[in-house]
């Protein structure tokens, strides 16, 4: 068998012959484009996700460029130059031109949004901390994590059940907030967890974010915190990589038996699918999407191997407690034929809630009704 160095570097080599390139600048490539997905930033937006420019404001409403991206239903946060505000359903009955669409303005959060200004939209819609957002008290804790102390918001409940919720790709634990209101009125206590990486938190030694596959210890660390002070059990709800990390804590945590429910956003379920999107959605030309690849297992030590492999029955990360997986089929980020997979190979354990017309990471922002719903029946036996 060829060693891994053996063939990364043949893969080069081929790859730069056929583009007419040189090996080194082939190599550069390659890492520029996988720091799509080693270095994606809540500052800016996903490469998947397009730009959009503000035509003009009025009363509760704005004027979007017209696109697939601003005529999604539901609500989202509207970010750039660091701005943000909050965006509502389409508004059908507004006049508009071919090229724009009108959306209600829920509320400008942060900045003015001025015509000409770039925007996109985001899953976060809140901003700051839960009590300058939606009025919650809450704590700040940090978490004694390996790399150092995790910054953490704890909501207070009268369950013994905590929900963990650990956010994923370009976003912050602002992100959870979409649903702690939700959870306070379950009286769940709610921790939303800071990891390797974010702000506050401490960096990964590299440098670079490994798609839930090293930071899931940081969630341990929180699992280790909550049952510290009073959990009984724990919820591990996780959007896009922070799924990744809730499959892989459920599994390989010490206090694993603790963990009794699943919740998991647009998991990522198979990094190098991911990775090669991001990358593509950059503007990665096909053939050096298998160097983006290689360049981000020589960068970070990610497995080369399939990780669909490890949730699937009698894997080591299939998942062996309830869960609830929340993705759609126009998610251009995570596979969504893996979530479905998943729940056809673990009948009775992995429930699939379908949300069409959804980003990755947005499956509450298209339909927070339903979704909150779908939550709501899935913890009801939990708590």
């Amino acid at each position: 068998m060829r060693p891994a160095k053996g063939t990364a570097t043949a893969v080069t080599a081929a790859t730069a012959a056929a583009l007419g390139i040189g090996s080194a600048l082939a190599i550069a490539a390659g890492r520029y484009a996988s720091d799509a997905a080693l270095k994606a930033s809540a500052h800016q937006p996903l490469p998947t996700e397009p730009r959009l420019t503000v035509h003009a404001t009025a009363a509760g409403r704005i004027t979007l460029t017209r696109s697939l991206a601003s005529q999604r239903p539901g609500v989202y946060g509207l970010a750039g130059d660091g701005g943000h505000a909050v965006v509502g359903p389409v508004l059908e009955a507004a006049e508009t031109s071919a090229d724009t669409v009108v959306r209600r303005l829920e509320r400008v959060t942060r900045g003015a949004l001025e015509p000409g200004a770039k925007v996109w939209l985001t899953p976060q819609v809140h901003v700051g901390d839960p009590r300058g957002a939606l009025g919650i008290d809450h704590t700040d804790v940090e978490i004694p994590g390996e790399l150092g102390a995790l910054p953490a918001w704890f909501v207070p409940g009268a369950r013994d059940t905590w929900v963990i919720a650990v956010h994923g790709l370009g976003t912050t634990r602002e992100h959870p907030m979409v649903v702690l209101d939700f959870l306070r009125r379950l009286h769940l206590p709610v921790l939303a967890l800071g990891y390797r990486g974010d702000p506050g938190a401490p960096p990964s030694p590299d440098g670079l974010g490994h798609l839930g596959e090293s930071e899931w210890r940081d969630l341990d660390a929180a699992i280790r915190h909550a049952v510290r002070h009073g959990a009984r059990a724990v919820v591990l709800h996780g959007w896009s990589t922070g799924a990744t990390m809730a499959l892989r804590a459920a599994a390989r945590s010490p206090l694993r038996a603790r963990v009794s429910g699943l919740v998991l956003d647009s998991p990522v379920l198979d990094w190098q699918a991911t990775l090669r999107a991001l990358a593509a959605a950059r503007g990665t030309p096909s053939p050096l999407l298998p160097l983006a690849v290689r360049a981000a297992q020589g960068r970070t030590g990610l497995s080369g191997g399939h990780p669909w492999d490890g949730a699937a029955p009698g894997g080591p990360d299939a998942p062996r407690v309830p869960t609830l997986v929340l993705h759609g089929p126009d998610d251009a980020v995570a596979p969504w034929a893996l979530s479905r997979q998943m729940a056809e190979k673990n009948p009775g354990l992995v429930t699939l809630h379908p949300v069409p017309d959804a980003p990755h990471g947005a499956m509450w922002n298209a339909a927070p009704a339903r979704y909150e719903e779908a939550l709501r029946r899935f913890l009801t036996p939990l708590m």
